[in-house]
């Protein structure tokens, strides 16, 4: 399954950035496809389409890491710090690749496809948000390939 792939084409249909990431990971999340977008709907356009926040390819990302390390006792501290860690972890990584995590601010710099980002490549992306979204997937994807209770 091409996950990179999947959100592209979710992209293309017209889903935001965060939709389009959390769709990709349909199938390990335990979630339909209609509530992964309603949960993720708003996250978009870095809030709404404001652009001021967060890029919504992030939250979609932070969203399935929240869905797959789930801290739902507000008691487990262990599992709050593990959440936590995965999200600190992905955001690490995306920043590593686009120097920026705001949509914002990611907009205006419109960092381009290089080798930090080889599944952009491979898909032959040229859009900046579907660069966006493609990559945040592929983080994704590589921090569930390196855990061994998810690979």
């Amino acid at each position: 399954m091409d996950r990179c792939a999947i959100a592209y084409e979710y992209h293309k249909a017209g889903y935001n950035c965060a939709q389009s990431v959390a769709g990709a990971f349909e199938d390990l999340t335990g979630l339909t496809k209609e509530q992964l977008m309603a949960l993720a709907g708003g996250f978009g356009g870095g809030v709404g389409g404001s652009h001021e926040e967060l890029c919504g390819a992030v939250s979609g990302a932070v969203l399935v890491l929240s869905l797959l390390y789930p801290h739902t006792d507000g008691g487990d501290k262990a599992g709050k710090m593990q959440a936590y860690a995965k999200a600190k972890e992905f955001r690490r990584r995306f920043q590593e690749v686009f120097d920026l995590t705001r949509c914002g601010e990611l907009l205006r710099a419109r960092p381009g496809v290089t080798e930090k980002n080889p599944a952009a490549q491979r898909l032959g992306v040229t859009a900046h948000c579907d660069n966006m979204i493609v990559t945040a997937v592929e983080i994704v994807e590589q921090m569930l390939a390196e855990d061994p209770a998810k690979a």
